[in-house]
């Protein structure tokens, strides 16, 4: 496994390097912007993560998408939309991004801190043989911020505030793959502000970032997949793509006692610890409750996130 990801860490670098060299570094020269050098090498690796994160999800759910499918698309349209918020979200880059700025903004703090004895804490205090395996670190760092993620997902579902941006995300009749991103850019940022936040918390390397980004993303894209699997046996242990469409069903995923189940974005163990799990053999239509009754959530993307302005601004100030 260190051998993979090794290999890897240095398939990205390599890329990485020749965006910059070729394409950036040309730009940055050109301008004048040589102070900016750095900045822009590290804007560069961003970039191509997403960009990589884009193509790898492609390539594995368009393909099994159309092998297994769970229901006939009935309005590409709103499929396009979810293309949009895609390519918005992952080649807008605003996790890694918003990691960056946090951790750009809390450097002064924790040099502070150092100048007085006391040094941040990360996982490797707590195992210090995670140094040296970068493999077993990313899997732990996996773990920790995916039990994180539970948390935060059912707050989006628990917080009415938050839900009515939320809402957007589970508005999708014809969910695919491209749904992961289908999201209200407030909900987006918190989302990323969350997730940067435990993820400094817990002293994930700023260089080890975007891969783990990379393999929750993966995971979660494929969970939202138009896909008749549920994993067989290991449907017990991870997120598959009958698991999550449970929760994204109608009077289901926001419904109940827990105002949903299946929480989970990587592993299904939260949701067993938490007494949210729904292992039902089912595959329900997608899509809120209210839509039924006519609800508009929006068609395009502009409209999407206008609407959920709207009820945000209803919940706080109703009439």
């Amino acid at each position: 496994m260190a051998d993979w990801y090794d290999a890897a860490e240095h398939a990205f670098e390599a890329i990485v390097g020749w965006v910059y060299s070729t394409a950036v570094d040309p730009l940055v020269y050109s301008f004048g912007l040589m102070s900016w050098a750095e900045r822009a090498f590290d804007g560069t690796s961003f970039l191509v993560a997403g960009v990589l994160q884009v193509i790898a999800t492609a390539l594995i759910c368009i393909p099994l998408e159309r092998l297994a499918p769970v229901q006939a698309i009935a309005e590409r349209r709103q499929v396009r939309t979810d293309v949009i918020f895609t390519l918005v979200n992952k080649l807008g880059l605003i996790p890694l991004f918003t990691f960056a700025a946090l951790l750009l903004l809390l450097s002064p703090l924790e040099a502070s801190a150092r100048l007085h004895g006391y040094a941040p804490w990360s996982l490797e205090d707590f195992w210090p043989g995670l140094a040296g395996n970068p493999a077993l670190s990313l899997l732990l760092y996996v773990i920790v911020l995916d039990f994180a993620e539970y948390w935060r997902h059912r707050l989006q579902h628990r917080l009415d505030w938050w839900w009515q941006l939320h809402a957007l995300h589970h508005a999708q009749r014809d969910m695919t793959f491209w749904t992961d991103d289908r999201n209200h850019v407030v909900d987006e940022l918190l989302a990323a502000l969350w997730m940067a936040a435990v993820a400094l918390a817990i002293g994930v390397p700023p260089q080890q970032f975007p891969l783990v980004l990379f393999v929750l993303k993966l995971i979660e894209s494929l969970s939202h997949a138009n896909l008749r699997w549920s994993f067989g046996p290991l449907k017990y242990l991870l997120v598959s793509p009958q698991f999550h469409r449970v929760h994204h069903g109608i009077s289901i995923g926001h419904e109940g006692r827990t105002q949903g189940v299946n929480f989970g974005v990587v592993f299904t163990i939260w949701d067993k610890l938490f007494g949210t799990a729904d292992f039902r053999n089912a595959y329900p239509e997608t899509g809120v409750r209210d839509q039924l009754d006519g609800r508009n959530y929006g068609t395009g993307f502009w409209e999407a996130q206008w609407l959920g302005f709207s009820r945000l601004k209803q919940h706080f100030w109703p009439r």
